[in-house]
């Protein structure tokens, strides 16, 4: 068998934007490319681009700004993968893909593009929701199918964002609880609701179904409470782990490394990890 000469990557001399396209061609190159790029279609790279969007809040999150650059080049060449995919069923390319962002960030912002005033943030708030609500409509009306307030949210996102969302978009008709304190009557209600269904010695879909509506109503209340509940739960965790590995350590420290302390050990090491970070 013939092993064919390795191909030179493409010149440093092109514009870095060039050079990526030039080489994700070269990777998706049916005679020369990776086998593993060759192998890849739109739904399989979904998971990738998906957690490479994690990574980069993640960096954000530990202030490494040069993890940072890297998770970015990481997340856009995800980009210029689907846009690669694209061209090759003739579709679109990467510079049309740029054209539409372009287009749809000026029209988006009239106040700076146009004549249209804006004078906050929270105004502008308001006028993008507007914009994105109109493009909304003329997209559902493209299709016959009559525009409602939940369109456009995407099934994929976290599903405390997605509950978020759908919350915020309902509220814009006014379907929501006035004050936090409601919502707060609303989570009470629900646990009881578990409650009885465990009593009950409900089946799983049924306490998935009522765990499911506390969830929901402990979104809303992050939600009236000016908190985002994805980023509130991510921070839970990240307590959770520091405290959580502590405890570890001082169970190790206190009771050997290969023991199993009891719970009440364990909960006692636990309320000493929250007395020591007081």
């Amino acid at each position: 068998m013939t092993q064919s000469k390795p191909k030179a990557a493409p010149p440093e001399s092109l514009a870095p934007i060039n050079r990526l396209l030039a080489i994700m061609a070269r990777l998706r190159d049916p005679e020369a490319g990776c086998p593993w790029d060759l192998d890849q279609d739109f739904p399989t790279i979904v998971p990738h681009t998906i957690e490479e969007a994690y990574e980069v809040a993640d960096a954000i999150e530990r202030g490494q700004m040069e993890d940072l650059k890297s998770e970015l080049g990481d997340l856009m060449f995800q980009v210029v993968f689907y846009a690669q995919m694209a061209r090759e069923r003739g579709l679109y390319d990467f510079d049309d893909i740029v054209r539409a962002v372009n287009d749809k960030m000026i029209r988006r912002h009239p106040h700076v593009f146009a004549d249209a005033a804006i004078d906050s943030a929270g105004a502008q708030t308001v006028a993008w929701e507007e914009q994105k609500a109109g493009e909304r409509a003329a997209e559902a009306a493209a299709k016959g199918s009559a525009p409602s307030q939940l369109d456009g949210l995407p099934l994929a996102l976290p599903a405390l964002t997605r509950a978020a969302k759908l919350q915020k978009r309902a509220a814009r008709i006014g379907f929501d609880w006035p004050e936090a304190a409601q919502v707060l009557d609303k989570i009470v209600e629900e646990i009881a609701e578990i409650k009885a269904e465990m009593v009950d010695g409900a089946g799983k879909d049924r306490l998935a179904d009522e765990v499911g509506d506390l969830l929901f109503a402990v979104t809303n209340l992050a939600r009236h409470l000016e908190l985002d509940p994805e980023q509130t739960l991510r921070g839970a965790n990240a307590k959770f782990e520091r405290r959580f590995r502590r405890v570890e350590a001082l169970a190790a420290r206190e009771h050997g490394a290969d023991a199993r302390p009891g719970l009440d050990a364990l909960e006692a090491l636990w309320q000493r990890v929250k007395q020591e970070e007081r």
